[in-house]
């Protein structure tokens, strides 16, 4: 079987590096981007180590130059893209009359227009080719907001409506998009958090998952391509009570926040 092409943003820790490195299981070819350099290099050598091939390119995902250069890299190693996977990333928990300004740009910077740069960039390939996939790691509460998560959340909705009006508009092609929700994980996702709101933050109760499940969704779902993808199936339910009731849904998932501690 060729060998599978895919590119990966934010792939020095988390949910990035651990798809990078179940595909490189698989015998991928995996080119991935993140700011840090010496993690990305690590992450190389271990894509290495478990037969999958490498192209470790340091990137910023709100730079369009660099999404560029980075998706051409990896064309240019490998000959073609298969795949990219849009998962830079990170939160900021507070009220939303509590989160400054500086920090929803930098969110919408990040997790927003990191993806549209990021997408944008290989669908120019894909439409060249005639086929491609596009994978966006958005979150649940992409799908249902929680308390304390407003700003991040909002990021969140945003990538699935740009998802949404993609995948309507490739339809019927051999383009694919696919929306990835999953719940809380087990990465430096909270740390991260943490250190961008200013102050600890509360542990959301709930149901939590391995990052290894979500890396093995996503790794599925480019062996057969599905519209959303829902890493914790319980999730699902979440989303329908949502659209049935969502008023109830409101007092529901008040235990689920994560408020600032000061």
């Amino acid at each position: 079987m060729t060998r599978r092409v895919v590119a990966i943003t934010g792939a020095s820790a988390g949910i990035g590096r651990a798809t990078a490195l179940r595909l490189a299981r698989d015998g991928a070819a995996v080119a991935i981007c993140a700011r840090r350099a010496d993690r990305l290099e690590q992450v190389a050598a271990e894509i290495a180590a478990l037969g999958g091939e490498p192209l470790a390119i340091a990137a910023d995902v709100t730079r369009e130059a660099d999404m560029e250069q980075f998706v051409g890299a990896a064309v240019d190693r490998f000959t073609r893209l298969d795949v990219i996977v849009c998962n830079a990333g990170f939160g900021v928990a507070g009220a939303i009359d509590d989160v400054a300004p500086a920090q929803m740009q930098e969110l919408l910077d990040v997790n927003y227009t990191g993806t549209y740069l990021a997408a944008r960039a290989a669908l120019r390939v894909f439409r060249r080719q005639g086929y491609g996939h596009v994978i966006i790691v958005s979150s649940i509460v992409g799908k249902r907001g929680v308390p304390y998560m407003g700003a991040y959340a909002a990021t969140k909705f945003a990538q699935v409506g740009l998802a949404e009006c993609l995948r309507a508009e490739v339809a019927g092609s051999r383009i694919h998009v696919s929306v990835v929700y999953p719940v809380s994980t087990d990465t430096e996702f909270f740390d991260v958090m943490t250190r961008h709101t200013g102050v600890e933050v509360a542990r959301a109760f709930g149901p939590r998952q391995n990052v290894q499940t979500v890396a093995d969704a996503i790794a599925r779902a480019i062996d057969r391509p599905t519209a959303e993808v829902y890493p914790y199936f319980g999730s699902r339910f979440l989303v329908v009570m949502n659209a049935i009731a969502p008023g109830f849904t409101d007092r529901i998932v008040r235990r689920f926040g994560r408020r600032p501690l000061r």
